[in-house]
C-alpha cells in the first residue's frame, strides 16, 4: 500500500515528517516527498494549493497514545479539539477502550494517533 498526501509547503513538510513525526526518508525529488512509515511509502504530492478536509487523512495506530502525543508535544505539535465531540486532555474514547488523538500537518491535513482497546 502507499498513501498520498499534498503539500503546498514542502520544505516545512519536509523537517515536519521528517524531524517531528519521525518518518524516514526515501527521496525528495521536483514531484513529491516520500518517506517510510514502517513498511509503508507515504508520497506527499507538491502542488500549488492544499484544500484540507476536516476528516483523517493518515493516521497511525501506536501502542501507548500518551507516550507518543507526549513526544510530539515536545517537538510543537498541538493536538485538536473538535466541538461537539467529547475529548479529555485531547483524546477521544470509544465505548470499546479504543482512543484516538488529532493534528495537523504543516498544509492543515489532518492525522491521527490511534490505540486500538480490547
Amino acid at each position: 500500500m502507499i498513501a498520498f498526501l499534498a503539500t503546498a509547503r514542502p520544505t516545512e513538510s519536509l523537517a515536519f515528517y521528517r524531524d517531528v513525526v519521525g518518518l524516514s526518508v526515501v527521496e525528495d525529488p521536483p514531484f513529491a516527498l516520500v518517506f517510510l512509515s514502517g513498511e509503508t511509502m507515504i508520497r506527499i504530492q507538491k502542488v500549488d494549493h492544499v484544500v484540507a478536509g476536516n476528516d483523517t487523512a493518515l493516521g497511525w495506530d501506536v501502542p501507548d497514545l500518551r507516550a507518543r502525543m507526549a513526544e510530539l508535544r515536545q517537538r510543537g505539535v498541538a493536538f485538536v479539539s473538535f466541538d461537539g465531540f467529547p475529548q479529555r486532555d485531547g483524546i477521544w474514547r470509544a465505548d470499546d477502550g479504543t482512543e484516538v488523538a488529532w493534528f495537523r500537518d504543516p498544509d492543515g491535513n489532518l492525522l491521527s494517533l490511534t490505540q486500538f482497546g480490547s
